[in-house]
């Protein structure tokens, strides 16, 4: 909530905005709301919210013709392109 965004999807552990840097339209980003590095310390008892929440967003970007395949993907530590240390997962589309 500190940084103005577009927000497209929240539930009670999750938020889905557009991310600033855009790969593609409608690139989105599914971040949670309590701070974990990377998936590797949230709760393995999230991991069903988060993939309804990534199954949710893609198939609206995939109804709203932003693509019509969807790139999901998650840098987990700095060798694997992880940059910013709060878990997140990027949801992408590709026509």
């Amino acid at each position: 909530g500190k940084i103005k965004g577009d927000i497209v999807y929240e539930d009670d552990n999750f938020v889905g905005f557009l991310d600033a840097k855009p790969q593609a339209e409608g690139h989105t980003l599914i971040v949670s709301k309590k701070h974990y590095r990377n998936l590797f310390d949230m709760p393995v008892s999230l991991g069903n919210e988060l993939l309804e929440a990534v199954k949710k967003v893609s198939l609206k970007l995939i109804k709203d013709k932003k693509g019509s395949g969807i790139k999901v993907v998650v840098n987990n530590e700095p060798a694997a392109g992880q940059v910013v240390f709060h878990a997140h997962v990027h949801v992408i589309p590709y026509k």
